[in-house]
């Protein structure tokens, strides 16, 4: 289950200008494909009924179109992506929403076109999307990374306790890595998701600063997001090149109060007080289409 962390930058460890280095492989040598190296494409979806044209389908139609939405969304189907799982949505914003991750884009997308193509499709008006892919951090630290830290952080080379954090990180780097490339979802009720930028204003420039400065900011921001494991787990997904914001945030919590205070109290670290910017939250209560369809008023008995 991945544990909160900083928010991220680009993927890959950075080269000496702090820029994420990605070796030197050339050209020739990659292979084509719609599905990324390591990791998991990721879609957030939210959706509204329209309630008059609810209205306007007939008592078969509607019944067949609340077999195929449960089907659409169910998340151990024959055709179910990797990952599935929906919301409800209180508020206007949306009705409900999906989370859905797989290395295809097109197993991902399927799950959409489904809804849509159902017979309460023409009823459905998605409100808001979000396209990413999973990723590790360069700001998740190497073995050696973590070493360096503790030594800069006060602990003492070579020295027992030294050894012993060494050892344990090195136990769970792979886990901890393959927690963000491929994660599973936490089995908590309480979920919220939201897109973020980091700030490149004169004065305010995040991507103008040295890698080590972003690493210390970053390793600040991890360590407030580290003391709420347990209560909340958080996944990081990046859209830099893919969508509208570079980053999307989603939140899982064993209650609602505590989504409210990892938010707060992480607006306090500096590098999300000085060089954060925010879009639109969705709140939302983890729920199967037909806790959906019953809860909106849609299904029929």
């Amino acid at each position: 289950m991945t544990q909160p962390a900083a928010h991220p930058s680009a993927p890959a460890h950075p080269g000496a200008a702090g820029r994420p280095h990605h070796g030197p492989e050339s050209a020739a040598n990659v292979t084509t494909s719609i599905e990324p190296t390591t990791g998991w494409h990721v879609s957030h979806i939210f959706y509204a009924f329209d309630r008059g044209r609810l209205a306007g389908l007939s008592h078969a139609a509607r019944v067949e179109g609340c077999q195929q939405f449960r089907a659409a969304l169910d998340p151990t189907g024959s055709h179910a992506p990797t990952r599935l799982q929906s919301w409800l949505v209180p508020g206007h914003k949306a009705d409900f929403g999906i989370m859905v991750m797989d290395p295809s884009p097109l197993a991902v997308d399927a799950v959409h076109q489904r809804l849509l193509a159902g017979p309460l499709g023409p009823a459905l008006t998605p409100t808001y999307s979000f396209v990413s892919l999973t990723e590790v951090s360069e700001y998740v630290p190497t073995v050696e990374q973590y070493g360096q830290r503790l030594i800069v952080e006060g602990e003492v080379a070579d020295s027992p306790s030294y050894r012993a954090k060494v050892q344990g990180y090195a136990a769970r780097e792979d886990s901890m890595r393959k927690a963000r490339l491929e994660p599973e979802l936490p089995p908590w009720p309480n979920a919220c998701f939201y897109p973020m930028n980091k700030k490149r204003k004169v004065g305010e420039n995040w991507f103008t600063l040295p890698f080590s400065e972003r690493s210390r900011l970053m390793a600040e921001h991890g360590r407030t997001g580290m003391s709420f494991g347990g209560r909340v787990t958080q996944l990081i997904t990046v859209s830099v090149g893919l969508d509208d914001w570079e980053w999307g945030v989603t939140l899982w919590a064993r209650r609602p109060e505590f989504l409210k205070e990892i938010v707060y109290t992480m607006r306090f670290d500096e590098a999300s007080a000085r060089y954060a910017e925010f879009g639109p939250f969705y709140t939302g209560f983890v729920a199967t289409p037909e806790q959906i369809l019953d809860h909106c008023r849609v299904a029929i008995m």
